[in-house]
């Protein structure tokens, strides 16, 4: 288990949001699969809503109509939003949103990486982003999943500094860990040429991956049978907007 208090280092996975055409029906399908509870954004975001564990948020979803289906986000704390959106652009990002206060929980900003991945920004404010992680029903891990690994490698090794490792473990994947310059391990980055295009994957941790794939598909979305890997339990779930995650119960 672990409980947030603090703002994460830079670079960390801090926050997700779930931008859906949707929002009645996201609140109805996760509230199914993880018994999240909700309360409004803060004032001035519209009909945000911000997910609870416990009574800690742990992720936010926003209607936007303009959306032909639903994505997640999940957005790298930093110092200074403004500092790093510039880098972004510098290193061969995108800025697609571009840095705001979020009232005074946070300011933050969305971009496209050097091979197109959305990603987000998070100084927290007020509000450090997610408060629960690493346990179940909420997230713990990003991976970035790519058919073009090297650009995205270089981008991220400039814009946070990161350090990259193998793993011995999955040789028959492209695989790097991502690690901050403090050597905490922050997610990875996976080479894959059957990938169509570039996006983070959000993986949330469950008690029972099994039951929560049925619930998936009791609910609207669809889910992948689970399967046994090193590191968890796991499926690809799909929610009734088409946003695309993971979950997973360690063994």
């Amino acid at each position: 288990m672990t409980v947030l208090s603090t703002n994460q280092p830079e670079g960390t996975p801090t926050w997700i949001e779930l931008r859906t055409p949707d929002r009645e029906g996201a609140l109805t399908f996760y509230q199914a699969l993880f018994g999240w509870e909700y309360e409004p954004y803060p004032s001035g975001d519209g009909d945000g809503t911000v997910c609870l564990l416990r009574g800690r948020p742990v992720a936010g979803i926003v209607p936007d109509a303009d959306r032909t289906s639903a994505v997640w986000t999940m957005y790298f704390a930093t110092d200074d939003c403004d500092d790093t959106a510039r880098r972004v652009t510098e290193t061969g990002g995108r800025l697609i949103e571009a840095p705001a206060d979020l009232a005074d929980h946070a300011r933050t900003a969305v971009a496209l990486d050097a091979v197109g991945a959305r990603f987000g920004l998070w100084q927290g404010r007020s509000r450090l982003g997610s408060e629960i992680v690493n346990e179940p029903d909420s997230l713990v891990r990003n991976d970035l999943i790519t058919p073009d690994p090297e650009p995205a490698r270089a981008f991220y090794t400039a814009l946070f500094g990161f350090t990259l490792d193998g793993n011995d473990e999955v040789p028959e994947l492209d695989f790097t860990f991502l690690r901050r310059p403090d050597g905490h391990e922050i997610g990875g980055i996976i080479g894959s040429p059957d990938v169509p295009t570039s996006a983070w994957g959000t993986l949330f941790a469950v008690s029972d991956a099994d039951a929560v794939a049925e619930r998936a598909t009791a609910s609207g979305g669809s889910s992948t049978e689970p399967e046994d890997t090193p590191y968890a339990r796991m499926a690809t779930v799909t929610d009734p907007a088409g946003a695309v995650f993971s979950v997973g119960k360690a063994p």
